[in-house]
Parts: structure tokens; sequence; C-alpha cells
């Protein structure tokens, strides 16, 4: 017979549970589980950066149908014999449609998946691109041009919920960062393509090129993006169900037999988008300051984007092309903000742990509920606003003196990095605080933007006439400054009003208990 000790022994199997003696004269012992969370996802770091990319690279769609239409303009006018306002009108729609659509379908990503809201988004996008290749008339293009933003603008929302899918809240800095860059790349790509292509083709070739990038990206899209929407796949260690396969998936299904079936009770069901989802949001404490302050932000991207071609050909006489290539200093900060700005939001996440005493795992979802996840955001983010706030003064006084064009490139190139880099760590807080709702978050965010920029667009040149260029970007920087005030309140308040919100959350979900009973 063995010995006491032989009955408590842990084997080598056993090293992850612990054991604990209960004082009774058998001395059985009882095997209590170690409470360790599962890894937040089964991806590995290369898929998840495959996956971050891939959903980046579709989000380069609405701004660059945006921008690629702009050296084409003229020609449109004139081929169908209308007037320049009429054809702006198609850029106003444009705007509008992207800034609504992202409620509809973010919400349905959401709650119905990515798969099928990216297929039903390119769908539309297509179909829109080969009716505005073949139009005939005014009145086509106006309507056509409605349907491909709502085709395309809602990518954007997709891409930001494809990595909150996958990536946790410890590495979400660096990944997101990469979402932005289409969004900065394409005022620079845009008008050179679009313009060689309506110089040399025609501007019906212009949404032949979109059709065909497009094509190729639903194809690519069909079969290898798999479905990340953690109400249908969990982790990703769930095998979805076989609407929501990729065609990969599909060929390789005979070595997925001993992967989890989706349990009966989180079979997918439908549920219609909730569009008020999206404004809702506008009305709670944190968000709406968030998303208030963040699109003023980053209307000041739309005012320096409509005011250069202007400025630029009417101070220094720059010819289109010439025009178009004095974005790419701007592009360039956007991507340096997305290699350095990323990086320090992780850095910073780090940092505050080791200070309170978390243990960090960056495979583990952590709770935040206590975790002034707003401080360690916008630490990063307020001296990125302070640096974009500064550059846009210096180049609206550097255009206004017609200085060596040297001087607004550079400083073009700091106020991306700043603006950018703030959007970053604005995006990522945004998601953080709204786990779950990736997609209607960004929707709601997009709107906003949308909607600001939509006036800021509109207003910048008949307010650089009206008080010069120096003043008007100085006024613009100091919207900057007055922005910060919001933001440090944020940083304040934001863990109680988080515990203020799911505290009602709480309660109504327990009347809805109380009355279904």
């Amino acid at each position: 017979m063995g010995s006491p000790e032989d009955t408590t022994s842990t084997s080598e199997s056993e090293k992850n549970r612990l054991s604990v003696e209960i004082a009774d004269p058998e001395k059985q012992p009882v095997p209590v589980e170690e409470t360790v969370p599962p890894p937040y996802s089964v991806f590995t770091t290369w898929q998840k950066r495959m996956l971050a990319l891939g959903a980046a690279s579709t989000a380069f769609f609405s701004p660059i149908s945006a921008q690629i239409y702009l050296p084409a303009l003229t020609q449109l006018s004139d081929e169908l014999d209308v007037s320049s306002t009429q054809i702006n009108l198609t850029i106003t729609t444009y705007m509008i449609f992207q800034g609504i659509t992202p409620m509809f379908l973010g919400s349905l990503a959401d709650s119905g998946g990515r798969r099928p809201a990216y297929i039903i988004c390119f769908v539309i996008y297509i179909g829109a691109n080969i009716g505005l290749a073949l139009a005939p008339s005014y009145g086509a293009i106006l309507g056509l041009r409605c349907l491909q933003s709502a085709g395309s603008s809602t990518t954007v929302a997709l891409c930001m919920a494809v990595v909150a899918d996958v990536i946790t809240s410890a590495e979400r800095g660096q990944y997101v960062g990469f979402t932005v860059v289409p969004v900065v790349l394409a005022p620079a790509l845009g008008p050179i393509i679009g313009g060689a292509l309506a110089q040399t083709l025609g501007w019906r070739s212009i949404f032949w090129f979109l059709t065909i990038m497009a094509g190729v990206t639903v194809v690519l899209i069909f079969m290898f993006l798999p479905e990340t929407c953690r109400h249908i796949v969990g982790d990703g260690s769930i095998y979805p169900p076989p609407l929501y396969r990729s065609g990969w998936q599909i060929l390789t299904s005979h070595r997925n037999k001993g992967r989890k079936a989706p349990p009966a009770e989180n079979s997918f069901k439908f549920k219609p988008p909730n569009v008020l989802g999206s404004l809702l949001m506008l009305l709670e404490k944190e968000t709406g300051l968030l998303l208030s302050t963040s699109s003023l932000i980053f209307a000041g991207f739309y005012c320096i984007a409509s005011a250069m071609p202007t400025l630029f050909k009417n101070s220094y006489g720059y010819d289109e092309i010439t025009v178009g290539l004095m974005y790419l200093p701007l592009a360039f900060g956007s991507i340096l903000a997305a290699m350095i700005v990323g990086p320090g939001i992780n850095w910073n996440y780090k940092r505050h742990c080791e200070k309170l005493g978390i243990p960090l795992d960056r495979s583990r979802q952590q709770d935040l509920s206590g975790f002034p996840i707003e401080r360690v955001r916008l630490e990063i983010g307020l001296p990125l606003l302070g640096v974009s706030g500064l550059s846009l003064i210096g180049w609206g006084w550097a255009m206004n003196y017609v200085v060596h064009v040297s001087v607004p490139c550079i400083l073009s190139c700091l106020m991306g990095m700043g603006m950018i880099g703030f959007n970053n760590t604005s995006n990522t807080l945004l998601v953080d605080i709204h786990p779950g709702k990736a997609g209607t978050a960004t929707a709601a965010n997009n709107f906003t933007r949308c909607l600001v920029g939509a006036g800021a667009s509109a207003a910048i040149v008949p307010l650089i006439n009206a008080i010069g260029v120096g003043w008007t970007f100085t006024m613009l920087g100091l919207i900057y400054g007055a922005c910060a005030l919001p933001l440090m309140l944020i940083m304040v308040k934001g863990i109680a009003w988080r515990a203020e919100k799911k505290a009602k959350e709480e309660r109504k979900q327990k009347k809805k208990e109380e009355a279904s009973q």
C-alpha cells in the first residue's frame, strides 16, 4: 500500500492543475482547475498580420473611389453637357451615402458575420462600377455613384471589425495603424491613377479599372478570408456553418473533421441591422465626446486635401499631376504613424500593466472594466494632436507667404504623422470600449467624420478667400487645441462612465428577462 505522500504527488501531465487536501479520515485530494482564460484567438501572429493586411486592403476601395474620380470631372462635364455644379453633386451624394450605409451593414456584420457583409458590399460595388462605365446620362451617373458609395463605404468598418475579432487590446494599437493607411494613401494615389487613365483611355476606363480591382479582391475574399465574427466562430476554433466557410475551408474540409461545430445555442439567427445602434452611441457620454472630437480633428485632413489643388495651382503654378504629387508627404507621414505610433500604443499599455501590477499576456483579452484604457490610449494621442495642430498652423502660413515648396511638404508630413497617429489611438480606444460591437462603433465614427468632413470640404475654400489661408489654418489649429479639453475629461471620467453604462445595460437586461418569465 502506498504512502500518503504518493497520494498527493502530481504527475507531469497534471502540471496545470492544483490539488488541495480536505481534512477528513481518507485524506482525498480535491482537484481545483486553474482559472486561466483561453487565448483570445487561435490564429498565429503571421495569420493575424495577413488578416489585418487583407482587411486594410479592402478598406482602400472607399477612399480611392472618391479620389480617383476627381481628375475626370471636366471630361464628364463636357461629354454630358452639364455644369460643374451638377457634376460636383456626384461628390456630395457619394459622401452622404459614405456616412449612412455603414450604419446598416456595420450592424449586420456584428450580428450576422463579416464574410456575408463583405460579399454584399463587393457585389453592390462591382455592379455600380459596371453601370458607371456604361452610364449614358448624368442622372445614371448620379444614382450609380450613390450605389458605388453604398458598396464601398462599409469596408472601412469591416476592416476594424476583423482586427477587433482577432487582436487583443494589448497588441491592437500596432494593427489598427495599418487600417488607417489606405484612407490617407487614397488622396495621394487616386488623382494620379485617375488622371493617367482619364487622359489616356477616357473617364470610363476609371470605372473599368475599379471593377477589375474589386473583382480580384472579391475572389480572394471568397477563397481565403475566414469568418472571424466571434458570435459565430468564437476564438476561431469553432468550424463555421457551411454558408460561412471560405473556398479554402471547403476544399480542405476533410482536415477539419475534428474541429468543434457550433453548438445549437450559438447557431446563427438573423437579426435585422440595428440602424439606431450607431446613432445611439453618439448619445453616450464617453463615445459621444470621443466621436465629436475625433471627427473635428479628422476634418483637418479634409480641409488640407480639399485646399491643396487650388493653393498649389494658384500659388506655385503646378499642373494637376504635380499637385497630385504634393499629397505624397501627407501619405508618407501616415505610414510613419503606422510604423511608430502603433508600437508606442502597445508599449504604453504594457507600462500601465506593470504600474498596476497586472500580468500581461498579449494572447488573452484582459477585462478592461477597471483598467484606465482611456488614459493608456490618450497619453499617446494628445501629444500627437499637438504636433498635428502646430503643423497645420505652420502649413497655412507657409502657403500664405509662398515659401520654398519643401517647407509645406515637411509640415504636411508632420501633420499627417500627428493626425493619423491620433486617429490610430482614437480608433483603438473606440474599439476597446465597445467589445463585440466594433462594426457598429466604426460605422458611428464613419458617420460623424463624413458629416463633418463634407461640411469642412465645402467651407474651406470660401473661408480661405474670406480671411486668408494663414488665418484659416490658424483657426483650425486652435480648434485642435480646444479638442484636447474633452479628451482630458475622457481620461479622467472614462472608467466611471463605462461602469455607469454597464450597470444600466445590466438593469435593462434583467428587466427584459423578468418580463419574459
